[in-house]
């Protein structure tokens, strides 16, 4: 049974509970949450959701615990865990999107955890962990990145099609739904095109997913490209992936090998559209019917994933495969 202390109670944070609360990955226990928004306002927007809808269920606050389904988790409102009681927890979900800095990584492993496990990109991380793509070299490292969610989309897939064909070339694009990282009226940001309205335009941008899959997969480093597109939806993301590969590679078998997968990659034979996907466990969710292969052997995979649900459902798993062994 791991045990998880989750630090940030955002979009991920509060995703990674819902699942959780939802009957995912039941094998762990939610020992605390610590936020600095105010507990009544954490408990409103976890049952009360934009995206996913009320809460399925129960919950209330109970002096200074959230109660959810009869589970009570110990809210703390801290903004450096110093001295947090963390409920015996041997993991420490660091999801407050600041752990780049060592400092901020290491707070969990100074509250008193064993382990971290930050839900984005970070350089402090002593691991970028992918499940179905690197989840091998995972084990005993103190503190591992997530990597992002359209990583956990995109790896996989090109993991798979490299041990199958391998990859000379490729290239990704994500339209990608918009984060609270744009603003909803135009307002100055750190280049002009994330400055405009995210609810307005389609914005091209870039992606960290293309250097974190050079860290997740160094086989193929340097051989995909990619950019994002940020789109006028509020969730469910998608990789279009275009690949060269080494060896021939047909429509027949290629939807062969997809149709084998499960748990990280599933796939779909509907023509179904971005909202169809929503609240979906897997990584990716492959489009059957948009898979193509040219006659010149260039082969296109398309994929959904729900960038906050799918994503909390690795951080869950990556929690469970982390656990401290008595």
């Amino acid at each position: 049974m791991a045990k998880v202390f989750i630090n940030g109670f955002g979009r991920i944070g509060r995703t990674v509970l819902r699942a959780w609360a939802t009957g995912y990955a039941p094998d762990i226990t939610i020992t605390g949450i610590n936020d600095i928004a105010a507990p009544d306002l954490c408990a409103h927007l976890f049952a009360y959701d934009s995206v996913f809808g009320p809460f399925p269920g129960q919950v209330g606050l109970d002096g200074p615990d959230l109660v959810v389904n009869g589970h009570r988790i110990p809210l703390h409102r801290s903004d450096t865990m110093r001295g947090l009681d963390l409920g015996g927890a041997d993991i420490v979900m660091e999801c407050t999107g600041k752990a780049n800095e060592p400092e901020v990584a290491k707070r969990g492993l100074q509250a008193g955890a064993r382990r971290v496990l930050i839900s984005g990109p970070s350089d402090a991380a002593d691991l970028t962990v992918v499940l179905g793509a690197n989840d091998a070299l995972l084990g005993d490292q103190p503190i591992v990145s997530n990597a992002s969610c359209t990583t956990n989309a995109l790896a996989p897939l090109v993991r798979l099609i490299d041990d199958h064909w391998g990859v000379e070339t490729g290239w990704m694009t994500t339209i990608h739904c918009y984060t609270g990282s744009q603003p909803t009226i135009d307002a100055p940001r750190d280049d002009f095109l994330r400055s405009r309205a995210a609810g307005l335009s389609m914005v091209p941008t870039t992606t960290s997913a293309q250097r974190l899959l050079n860290q997740v997969l160094p086989d193929i480093a340097g051989r995909i490209e990619a950019a994002a597109v940020r789109v006028p939806v509020a969730s469910v993301s998608a990789v279009d992936l275009t690949i060269v590969p080494k060896r021939p590679c047909s429509l027949a078998d290629l939807h062969a090998i997809l149709r084998q997968q499960n748990g990280i990659i599933g796939q779909i034979d509907a023509p179904l559209v971005s909202s169809d996907l929503r609240a979906r466990p897997e990584s990716v969710i492959v489009s059957l019917p948009e898979t193509r292969v040219t006659q010149g052997g260039l082969a296109r995979v398309f994929g959904w994933y729900d960038n906050e649900w799918g994503f909390s459902c690795r951080m869950l798993d990556v929690a469970g495969m982390m656990r401290i062994q008595p």
